[in-house]
């Protein structure tokens, strides 16, 4: 089935098209405009000239807009989802929860339109600011180029898409090219609503055929990228002075002190590893456990781990399938096997089986492994011994990246050492560093980025603040 691409509130097919197979049967599921770098400049023309139709929206036309965008997904939920797990082999009962989220997050964005204020300046607070005040006014960024990923295709568009509405921006949106349906699916839904026609165009093709365009163009003033570091890093360098919002990974690790309920906590830390396949920015990746609780914690966790359930992403019991590409998953495979080769054990998974990469737990894994030092992606969980909170403080700090991190304790002292000490952009006390809610502010430091979402936050990213001073003279 041929798709078009969205600009203009108009329907576009292209001159080439790329087929898209689905990662769990390997069959073409849609044949996928590649647009070229005339028509994406076309988009950002578009999506330009919208700008005065959407700064002549007031906040309640964006939020209203908003709300519309929420009510559509609650009246398709059940499409939506189906259209992720088919796309990205998500199980459907975590693609529904990414479509409960997607809708919060739209309503999120929908009442932070209505707070969109600036603040008074006490002029006369300085010697010379005598008979004048002074406030600042937030106003539109202009074009949003928002580049986004694979793994949540509704929701990550959303934390780009909402809150470059409600600031009063028109967006060009370049999805994952695994998951492009999705996408165009929220194309369709946001043509219902009274969005102007080329305040959202959705592009589809190469990542560097429309990424190269969006960095190049001086219309495009924010570009919003959510990736892979290499990508990041070059887009960083390229963008001039454009505004760059980067949320590019991490390895999360996760402290579990002793004295703690693991039967509260393993489930949780399941969750936290193996949910999407591993393929989450936060996923679960390396955890610390103290010695008076290893062993329990390895017996619980494996336990746990071997009744998931592997099968069809469309199979409502589903817990893992399979990951995005069979490349993904042999890099997978050979990163566990070069653990192996290191000293590491394999306590469950560690094999492709019937085309899944089944989860896997490994334990005494070095930090120089790749499975530890890099973002896995995939389900792969490593589980190392330490004997004091400071060597696991020390483990998850020693890392390139910063996304998140979680600490179990009973102790209130080793939790505010932890929320210290941790170089990371969020702590999580007594959770797993996979636990997320839409409105929270969500950035790392390091190689995991610059910039924060989460809807009033990545609005202030959107935003100008300009200060206006009156003279009573």
């Amino acid at each position: 089935m041929k798709k078009q691409y969205y600009v203009n509130g108009k329907w576009v097919s292209s001159n080439k098209y790329k087929e898209l197979h689905s990662p769990h049967t390997k069959e073409v599921i849609a044949q996928i405009p590649q647009a070229t770098q005339q028509e994406v400049d076309i988009a950002i023309d578009i999506a330009d000239e919208a700008r005065k139709q959407m700064t002549a929206l007031t906040a309640y036309d964006r939020a209203a807009i908003l709300e519309h965008i929420a009510q559509l997904f609650i009246d398709h939920r059940q499409k939506a989802a189906e259209i992720i797990s088919l796309e990205a082999s998500k199980p459907i009962k975590y693609a529904l929860g990414e479509i409960d989220r997607t809708i919060e997050t739209y309503k999120f964005a929908a009442e932070e339109a209505k707070r969109l204020t600036g603040e008074m300046i006490p002029m006369d607070a300085a010697q010379n600011g005598a008979n004048r005040f002074g406030y600042t006014i937030e106003q539109p960024i202009g074009v949003v180029g928002a580049i986004t990923p694979f793994n949540f295709p509704q929701n990550l568009v959303a934390h780009k898409v909402g809150p470059a509405i409600a600031a009063g921006n028109t967006i060009v949106l370049k999805p994952a090219s695994q998951t492009p349906l999705s996408a165009l699916f929220l194309a369709e839904l946001i043509d219902q609503t009274a969005l102007p026609k080329g305040a959202f165009n959705v592009v589809t093709g190469s990542g560097k055929t429309i990424g190269d365009a969006l960095i190049k163009s001086d219309k495009v003033k924010m570009i919003t990228f959510t990736g892979s570091p290499a990508v990041g890093k070059g887009i960083r360098d390229r963008a001039g002075l454009k505004k760059v919002a980067l949320e590019l990974g991490s390895n999360s690790g996760l402290i579990i002190d002793k004295n703690v309920d693991l039967a509260q906590i393993v489930p949780k830390c399941v969750m936290g590893a193996f949910s999407n396949q591993g393929q989450v920015c936060i996923s679960l990746q390396r955890t610390y456990v103290m010695d008076e609780v290893y062993d329990e914690f390895i017996e619980q966790f494996s336990t746990l781990t071997n009744k998931l359930v592997i099968g069809n992403p469309e199979d409502e019991s589903t817990d893992i399938s399979a990951m995005i590409h069979p490349d993904e998953q042999e890099r997978a495979l050979s990163w566990v096997q070069e653990a192996v080769e290191q000293g590491s054990k394999v306590i469950s998974g560690g094999m492709i089986e019937n085309g899944i990469f089944l989860p896997t737990i490994l334990t005494n894994v070095g930090a120089d492994s790749k499975v530890s030092c890099q973002e896995v992606f995939a389900p792969i969980v490593l589980v190392n011994r330490i004997s004091s909170i400071d060597e696991g403080i020390d483990a998850i700090n020693n890392s390139n990246f910063g996304l998140q991190a979680g600490i179990f304790t009973n102790d209130i002292s080793t939790a505010f050492k932890a929320s210290k000490e941790l170089q990371v952009g969020g702590v999580m006390i007594n959770d797993i560093p996979t636990y997320r809610v839409d409105q929270m502010p969500y950035g790392g430091v390091k190689d995991s980025g610059t910039g924060k979402e989460g809807i009033k936050y990545a609005i202030q990213e959107m935003t100008e603040t300009k200060l206006v001073v009156w003279n009573q003279q």
